[in-house]
């Protein structure tokens, strides 16, 4: 990995060469900051601090931050590094992340920071889990995998609507009772690449809140804009 930082590259984006894989100018560019909601991290307008939706149901997560909408171009730099091995954007992508307001602050406040898990068999077709490497990577020494399980494989959600991802969601997580009261009273931050309807991050967050954590922080790199 260190040997990759100092080679020669082109913007993913840009095409830019010599460059880094997303170069400064195009990351500046596509990552303007946009008031979210602050449970759920969806776009608002009005000066509101959270959405209709999150008022009527709150989710587990009292707090949830993301750096980008999921649309062009970051929709196909995320699928390079969740599906097609480009694990080298990691790095690239858990900076973009603490550039955003509130989460440097939220990590530096962190107890724990949980990756979102993958189940064995996601795990094994696709031989690393994303999540984890941006973990490591924005907070070494506090990441946690020995918390929070998948406790059985389910398939894609991206056909599924709202109600059925939660639906099929639901007993998908859960801590392990030997781990629980390590996260008792504790600050954690919940780590994963992108969120669309935020039904495996609310599965992973109610699950989390059987350990009785005094606070849940939602981080991802992207969310889609509805």
């Amino acid at each position: 990995m260190r040997l990759q930082r100092w080679l020669p590259s082109r913007c993913q984006i840009c095409h830019a060469w010599p460059a880094s894989t997303l170069c400064d100018d195009c990351i500046t560019q596509f990552t303007q900051w946009q008031f979210r909601c602050e449970r759920c991290a969806l776009p608002l307008s009005g000066g509101a601090k959270v959405c209709g939706a999150c008022l009527r149901d709150p989710p587990p997560m009292d707090a949830c931050l993301c750096a980008v909408t999921y649309q062009w171009p970051w929709t196909e730099c995320i699928a390079g590094f969740k599906f097609k091995n480009d694990t080298g954007l990691a790095a690239t992508l858990a900076e973009m992340l603490l550039r955003t307001p509130g989460v440097a602050a939220a990590l530096a406040h962190a107890d724990a920071v949980v990756p979102l898990p993958l189940s064995a068999q996601r795990l094994a077709e696709r031989g690393y889990n994303q999540s984890l490497l941006l973990a490591r990577r924005l907070a070494p020494g506090r990441v946690r995998t020995d918390v929070l399980m998948r406790t059985r494989h389910t398939l894609p959600q991206h056909a599924k609507t709202r109600e059925q991802r939660l639906k099929s969601l639901i007993g998908a997580f859960s801590v392990d009772p030997a781990r629980a009261g390590d996260l008792r009273g504790h600050r954690v931050v919940l780590l994963d690449d992108v969120m669309t309807t935020g039904a495996t991050l609310r599965a992973a967050a109610g699950a989390l809140r059987a350990a009785e954590p005094s606070h849940i922080t939602a981080l991802v790199i992207a969310r889609t804009g509805n």
